[in-house]
Parts: C-alpha cells; sequence; structure tokens
C-alpha cells in the first residue's frame, strides 16, 4: 500500500525543508509526520478491507456496518509520544491488525530502517526499499540522522553497570578499515563476551580503537572493572604480547588460558609444508592429553624430536606453557568451552556478514553503529545458558568456593 498523494507532497515539502535533525526527528519533526499520516492511511486502509467498500462509496449506505469517525490513542514511541486517529466501525468490530488494541508502543518505519542497517544494507538500499514499500523518497541524509540517534543508545550501553562476577571471559578484536583525517587505517573493535553465573551470554562492549595493543586493552579492563565487574574466574585471550599481563593487574586473580588454536595457528606458519602434517601428529598429543602431566611429557618429546629445527616454535610453546595448559586442571566440560577463543569469533563471524559490504567505514561512529545494531539482532538468540552449564557452575563452586558468591 502507497501513501496518497496528498500526504506525499506534504511530507516530501517538510522534507525538504529540514535542516537540522530536530526538524526531522523533533517533536514536529518530518519523521513523525510521515509516520503518523503512514499509520493513518494504513489504518484506514485495514477498515476498507474489513467493511468492503472505499471510503465515500455511495455503496456503502446499503451494508449494516459503516465508518464512525474515530478515535485517539496515544503511542510511545522514539521520537515521542505520538497520537493517532483510529478509525471505527458502528457495530465495534474493526479490531486493527497494524496496531493492536492495547499496544502502548510504537517502532514502524524506524524500527524498519534500524533492523534494514542493522543487516548491512547501505543508506541508499534502505533508501530504495523505503521508497518500494512506502512511496515515499526519504534521503540518505536522513537515513543517517535517524541510525545516529543509535549513539545515544551505544553510549548508554556501554555505559550500563556490569554484574560483579564473571565466570569466563573471553577477550579478542576485529578489524576494519576506516576514514580518518583523510586516510584510510586499520581499526580494531574490540569485544570482551563474557559468561554470566547463569551461564549466559553477555557483550560487557565494543571499543574502537587503533590495531589491537596490551595498553587498549588495559583501558577496556579498567573500564569493566570501573563498571561494577570484581571477579572473573577464566579469562580466555589469544597471544598478544603483553594481554596476560594487563589482564593480571586490573584482575589479579583471574587465571589466563592462552588460545590452543591461536597457538597452533601461529607454530604452523613456521613449519615447512612437507613436516606440517607429522608435527600435527606429535602436536596432538601435548594438548589433547588427558593430564597436565602427561601433556608436559609429550611436550618434551616435541622438543626433543623438532626443537632443533624448529626452536622458535617448540620454544613458545614452552615459553608460554604456564598459561597454555591453564586448562587441563578441569574436567572436560569446562576444557572444551576455555582451551580456544572460539565462541567470541563466531561472534565476529557474524557480525563480518553484516559488515561484508562495508569495505570503508568514513568514521568510528558509523562502524559503531552498525556493530551495535548487529549485535541487537544477533543477542535476540542468546536466549538459554550454555550447554552443560549446571554441571560447570557446580564445579566453580567447588573450585572457587570463597569467591563463588551469586548476586541476589
Amino acid at each position: 500500500m502507497k501513501l496518497s498523494e496528498k500526504l506525499i507532497e506534504q511530507l516530501q515539502a517538510d522534507l525538504d525543508k529540514s535542516q537540522t535533525v530536530d526538524d526531522l526527528l523533533g517533536k514536529d519533526g518530518a519523521i513523525k509526520k510521515l509516520i503518523k499520516g503512514l499509520l493513518e492511511e494504513m489504518l484506514g486502509a485495514e477498515l476498507t478491507g474489513h467493511l468492503g467498500y472505499e471510503k465515500h462509496d455511495k455503496s456503502g449506505k446499503q451494508t449494516d456496518n459503516r465508518r464512525n469517525g474515530s478515535s485517539k490513542k496515544t503511542l510511545k514511541s522514539d521520537l515521542g509520544n505520538m497520537t493517532v486517529e483510529i478509525p471505527r466501525d458502528r457495530k465495534g468490530e474493526f479490531d486493527p491488525i497494524l496496531i493492536k488494541k492495547y499496544q502502548k508502543d510504537l517502532g514502524i518505519i524506524e524500527d524498519k530502517i534500524l533492523s534494514m542497517y542493522a543487516k548491512g544494507m547501505s543508506t541508499r538500499d534502505i533508501q530504495s526499499h523505503i521508497e518500494d514499500i512506502y512511496g515515499i523518497e526519504i534521503s540518505p541524509t536522513t537515513i543517517s540522522a535517524i541510525t545516529d540517534k543509535v549513539l545515544e543508545k551505544v553510549t548508554e550501553w556501554q555505559a550500563r553497570p556490569l554484574e560483579r562476577l564473571y565466570p569466563i571471559a573471553y577477550f579478542d578484536a576485529i578489524h576494519f578499515k576506516v576514514r580518518e583525517e583523510g586516510k584510510v587505517t586499520t581499526k580494531a573493535a574490540y569485544t570482551a563476551l563474557a559468561i554470566d553465573a547463569e551461564g549466559h551470554k553477555d557483550l560487557l562492549g565494543i571499543w574502537i580503537g587503533d590495531a589491537e595493543g596490551a595498553n587498549f586493552w588495559l583501558a577496556v579492563l579498567t573500564e569493566i572493572r570501573n563498571r561494577g565487574t570484581e571477579d572473573i574466574f577464566i579469562t580466555c585471550v589469544d597471544g598478544l604480547k603483553g594481554f596476560p599481563e594487563a589482564i593480571e593487574s586490573v584482575f589479579p586473580r583471574a587465571e589466563v588460558q592462552l588460545c590452543i588454536i591461536h597457538q597452533i595457528r601461529n607454530s604452523l606458519r613456521y613449519i615447512s609444508y612437507k613436516h606440517q602434517k607429522e608435527f600435527m601428529k606429535d602436536l596432538k598429543l601435548v594438548y589433547k592429553a588427558t593430564t597436565q602431566d602427561a601433556a608436559k611429557m609429550q611436550l618434551d618429546k616435541l622438543d626433543e624430536k623438532w626443537g632443533q629445527k624448529y626452536a622458535l616454535v617448540t620454544n613458545s610453546w614452552k615459553n608460554n606453557w604456564p598459561r597454555l595448559s591453564t586448562y587441563f586442571k578441569y574436567p572436560e566440560e569446562i576444557r572444551r568451552i576455555i582451551y580456544t577463543t572460539n565462541i567470541v569469533e563466531g561472534l565476529h563471524r557474524q557480525l563480518r556478514k553484516v559488515t561484508k559490504t562495508k569495505t570503508l567505514f568514513p568514521h568510528d561512529d558509523a562502524l559503531k553503529k552498525i556493530l551495535f545494531l548487529a549485535f541487537r539482532d544477533i543477542e535476540k538468540k542468546w536466549i538459554r545458558p550454555i550447554s552443560g552449564w549446571p554441571f560447570i557452575i557446580s564445579q566453580f563452586a567447588i573450585i572457587f568456593q570463597d569467591r563463588l558468591i551469586l548476586d541476589k
């Protein structure tokens, strides 16, 4: 269904006159008028379908049910309260689908725009889509103004209080191209994905910074602590130099598990292709061992066999062993979720699906907007605790008995 020509002309005039964000999104802004007009025309079309004849059609006088004016309904929206005229029929049988009887909140065009943006559509694609569906042009500038409202929500979300305790936390970064001061640079989106005491995933924040470094992570960790997190049992990270020390300086009781998968990938970069298959067979005996002592014994054998040829690799395993072997002290159910940062990399893969069409972001805020909106879509599926959580938390209750104090 498309808007009437009269409403299109009025709304287009409002959009053309809009010079500020308030003109677009304010109390009497063009976007608010657009939504109100659209809703009332769609409601009118619903009533026409219900009654079976067009408005002002004389044949309607022959029926036993007719239009009977309208009633006002005030709905909450992100643009403020909006009063909409709800058409009525004489018999009181009309129950609109668009706005339900007890509905109090509204979010139709705005939510559709944000939803499309969250799925990676460009502002021009959204412009075309809205025009096809609703018959009105909205400029890319207007769409950007609507999505800019998200930044306030991002700030609120990023500053929200956190849980006192997170049993497990994963820290990783994903990289994007961003224009800064006329130059294209690589920026890191730092993500902290935690598991709370009930086993649910909780993204603690997204921070945009320069290429990944331990100093920036130190600032991230400090912010997490300042927002209320006092303790983390196990942190899972990649092999970034200085990162474990940064964690231990802010959360001194947290155990650090270096990602085994990252360590394996880094190792294979320095192993000749003709030796990789045999080397991996020996290495698997290390990280797949049933106990830490058995793993250490296999590591010594690995060093004895390959140390002279690939000292850089075997020394890396030996030097990092205290933090590579953390997971051996736990039962299999805990091992499989802490030996790798795959859980946060899975989140990154989903973010990549949304951002893959955008090779370059004009500024940090544009990147922050789309990552936040994409995350809001992703977290809708985070409704259940991770697999096996009752057993895992019961183990933590024994291992960390003096620290596992659940908030009431």
